[in-house]
C-alpha cells in the first residue's frame, strides 16, 4: 500500500459514509467520461475548431447516454450530503448557506480567470476566432450544472422544511412540474406556447432527486422505496422513449430540433429516479468495498476532493488535446469527423491522455484557487472580462 492511500486512510473517520463519496465519483466520472466521448471537434474550412457529435450521425448509440447521464445521482448525493452537514451545523442556516456558495463559487472564480487570459494569448498564437468561440462554448457548458447545483443547494433548508411535512412525497411535487411544462411544450399547445417556457422545468428538474437525497439522509427511505424508485422510474421512462416520441439520447445532439437535457425534459427525472433507487440498494455493499480496498478509496476519495475543478476542466482538457491533434494535420478520434463507429473506438483510445492532461489541470487549478484567493479584485476582473467575452459570442 502505497505512502498516499495509508495518508487517506488514516485521514478517513470510520463514521464516514464513503457509500456517497463513492456513488459521488461515479457520477462525476459518468459526466465526464459521457462527455468526452460524445464531444468531438471537427475542423472547417477556415481551420477553426467545431462541435460535433457521434451521435449525430450515430443514433443508435443514443441509449449509452442512459449509462452516462449521471448528474441525477450526483443531486441526490449532494442533497443527503447537504441534509447532513446542515443538521451538524444548527440552526444558523443563513451562514451555511454563505460558506457552501463560497465552496462552489471559487473554483469557478479561478477557472474564468484562467481563461480570460489563455484566450488572448491563444490568439495572439494564432488560434481562429471559430476555435476561441469553441472552447468559450465548451467551458461554459458545465458551468450551468454549478450555477443550478448552487441554487438548488442554498434552497437546501426549503429542502429539509418540506420533508419535515412530507417526507419523500416531498419530491413528487417537482415531478409533476416538470410533467406539467413539458405537456405545455410537446402536448396540444406545442406551436402556441413560447420556447422559453422548457426552461421551467429547470429547477423542478434536479430539485426532484436532490430532495429525495434529503429524505434518504433523513432514514425516509429502504429498500421498499429503492424498489419503487426503479419501477415507477423505469415505467415512466419506457412510456416517454417508446410511446411518446421523447428523444432517446440523454444528452443534446447538435442539429436537433429537441433535446432532453437543456432546458431538462420529463425523461431526466425519470432516469434519475431509477438511479436514486439503485444508490439506495447498493449503498451497504458499495460501502463495505471502499472499506476492505484502500487504493480504491483513495482514489475515491481523491475525486471527491476535485470533484468541482475536474467538471470546470474536463472539457478544455478536450480542446487542448484537439488543438495538438490539429497541429499534426488531424487525428482520428480526435479532430475527424465522428461519423463512424471507428471513431468511438479511436475516440477510447485517446482518453487516457485526456485523463493525463485534465490531472495536470486540475493541479494548475489548486494553484489558481489559492492565487486568486489572495488577490480576489484582481481575478473578479479577469472572471469578469471572460464572462462579457461569452455573452458577446455565445
Amino acid at each position: 500500500m502505497g505512502e498516499y492511500t495509508l495518508r487517506i486512510a488514516r485521514a478517513t473517520p470510520d463514521t464516514r459514509d464513503r457509500a456517497i463519496d463513492g456513488l459521488r465519483a461515479v457520477a462525476i466520472l459518468g459526466v465526464v467520461g459521457g462527455h468526452w466521448l460524445v464531444t468531438g471537434l471537427t475542423v472547417r474550412a477556415d481551420g477553426s475548431l467545431r462541435i460535433d457529435s457521434p451521435l449525430r450521425y450515430l443514433g443508435g448509440f443514443a441509449p449509452a447516454s442512459w449509462l452516462f447521464e449521471t448528474l441525477g445521482l450526483f443531486f441526490l448525493v449532494g442533497g443527503f450530503a447537504a441534509a447532513r452537514s446542515l443538521e451538524r451545523h444548527g440552526p444558523d442556516t443563513g451562514a451555511w448557506v454563505r460558506r457552501r456558495l463560497a465552496r462552489l463559487l471559487t473554483p469557478v472564480l479561478a477557472a474564468t480567470a484562467a481563461l480570460a487570459l489563455a484566450l488572448p494569448l491563444a490568439a495572439l498564437a494564432g488560434a481562429p476566432g471559430g476555435t476561441l468561440r469553441t472552447w468559450t462554448v465548451l467551458f461554459v457548458q458545465p458551468l450551468w450544472f454549478i450555477a443550478i447545483y448552487a441554487v438548488v443547494g442554498a434552497l437546501t433548508p426549503f429542502a429539509m422544511r418540506l420533508d419535515d411535512r412530507l417526507g419523500a412525497l416531498a419530491a413528487l411535487p417537482f415531478l409533476a412540474a416538470v410533467a406539467a411544462v413539458d405537456l405545455l411544450r410537446y402536448g396540444p399547445w406545442a406551436g402556441v406556447v413560447p420556447a422559453g417556457v422548457g426552461f421551467l422545468t429547470v429547477l423542478p428538474a434536479w430539485l426532484f432527486t436532490y430532495q429525495l437525497g434529503v429524505a434518504w439522509a433523513r432514514g425516509r427511505m429502504g429498500r421498499r422505496a429503492a424498489a419503487w424508485l426503479v419501477a415507477g422510474g423505469g415505467a415512466l421512462f419506457t412510456v416517454l422513449v417508446g410511446w411518446l416520441d421523447y428523444p432517446a439520447s440523454m444528452v443534446g445532439v447538435p442539429g436537433s430540433s429537441r433535446s432532453n437535457s437543456g432546458p431538462p425534459s420529463l425523461l431526466v427525472p425519470a432516469l434519475a429516479a431509477v438511479q436514486a433507487g439503485a444508490a439506495l440498494l447498493v449503498r451497504d455493499r458499495l460501502d463495505g468495498l471502499l472499506r476492505r480496498r484502500q487504493r480504491l478509496w483513495a482514489a475515491v476519495a481523491t475525486v471527491n476532493l476535485y470533484a468541482l475543478a475536474i467538471f470546470c476542466w474536463h472539457l478544455t482538457a478536450v480542446v487542448l488535446v484537439s488543438l495538438a491533434a490539429q497541429a499534426l494535420g488531424g487525428v482520428d478520434g480526435l479532430t475527424t469527423r465522428p461519423d463512424a463507429v471507428s471513431w468511438i473506438a479511436a475516440r477510447a483510445t485517446w482518453l487516457p491522455l485526456l485523463a493525463l492532461v485534465l490531472v495536470g489541470l486540475v493541479a494548475l487549478a489548486g494553484r489558481l484557487e489559492r492565487l486568486c484567493t489572495s488577490h480576489r479584485l484582481v481575478a473578479g476582473a479577469a472572471a469578469a472580462g471572460f464572462t462579457l467575452y461569452a455573452l458577446v459570442v455565445w
